[in-house]
């Protein structure tokens, strides 16, 4: 009806309206109909042997044909995508961890590709995937438990635990054993701000509770603590190579057996269409690839439920009846 409308306005014609949008002319004077009956106003009254609008007709004219042109740019298709014309901010959740081993990297490409697109980088959160959901952020990295159902993820790389102590430990020596490791403080790693998770797990399938001394959400300063005391660190190896050398850190074999891990790229499907948001995508997929493309095997791509840091509640223990 707006369609027909704007014509109408347009031409002051009901035959000129018609033949603007490919209509006949009964057609078109039965829409004029329907438009006077639902505006209360005649539109287009007769004069001599041509028709003029009424004034409530000329007051509409501008308006309508703006609605209807706003439409249809809504109906076209989009215009091809062009990265270097990308305006637009992005909101990513991720650790340092991962702004260490890929940030310089997926900056380079940015730059080069889409010098105008904005990162803006936040923590992750046991609430990452409510986020994505609604619309807080665009992207997530990291390892997460069961995601809800609808939610789209890549793996983007994959790392494996070490230990780390300061060069010259008082207690470590050439190898650091299940004994020392048990025995010494821990600087524990939390990047969600909650206590315990896989290493501790592990430990005690074994037997072993560790005392951790320093719960820190930020692998770096937890690499600079333990670089300055007797604390024991088990961390990425990835992070650990790149900083030992620097902070005068030695890296040592977890003495216990620990399944690698992979961290995943989590996204909404509501943005799979999105060209601006895919070419993000892809960009950071192609950074992981080019700067930790070698991939550890029966990586873990999942926290498990128990593990506090994955969001889910433990499960109490059914009480026998």
């Amino acid at each position: 009806m707006l369609v027909h409308l704007d014509a109408l306005l347009q031409e002051s014609s009901v035959s000129g309206a018609a033949k603007r949008v490919g209509l006949s002319t009964p057609a078109m004077s039965h829409s004029l109909a329907r438009i006077r009956e639902r505006l209360g106003d005649p539109i287009l009254v007769r004069a001599g042997r041509g028709m003029l609008l009424t004034p409530r007709a000329e007051s509409l004219k501008a308006r309508v044909h703006t609605l209807v042109a706003e439409a249809r740019q809504a109906l076209e298709p989009e215009r091809p995508f062009e990265p270097e014309e990308l305006d637009r901010t992005f909101v990513v959740h991720a650790s340092d961890y991962v702004l260490t081993v890929l940030g310089a990297r997926m900056d380079a490409s940015l730059r080069t590709d889409s010098p105008k697109a904005s990162l803006r980088f936040a923590p992750n959160t046991v609430d990452d995937a409510a986020s994505l959901r609604d619309g807080g952020s665009d992207l997530a990295i990291g390892i997460y438990g069961d995601l809800p159902q609808e939610m789209r993820s890549r793996v983007l790389l994959t790392d494996r635990f070490v230990a780390v102590v300061r060069r010259g430990h008082p207690v470590v020596g050439k190898r650091l054993s299940l004994e020392q490791y048990v025995r010494l403080p821990h600087v524990q790693i939390a990047p969600r701000g909650l206590p315990g998770g896989y290493v501790d797990d592990e430990l005690r399938t074994r037997g072993h509770v560790r005392h951790v001394a320093r719960a820190i959400p930020y692998f770096v300063t937890a690499l600079q603590l333990t670089a300055q005391t007797d604390y024991v660190l088990t961390v990425s190896e990835r992070i650990a190579k790149l900083y030992a050398g620097a902070l005068g850190l030695v890296v040592h074999e977890v003495p216990m057996e620990l399944r690698p891990y992979a961290l995943s790229l989590v996204w909404h499907p509501r943005f799979d269409g999105d060209a601006a948001h895919r070419f993000l995508r892809e960009s950071i997929a192609r950074a992981a690839a080019e700067v930790a493309g070698d991939k550890h095997a029966a990586a873990r791509t999942r926290l498990d439920p128990s593990d506090p840091t994955s969001g889910q509640r433990r499960k109490r223990p059914r009480q026998l009846r």
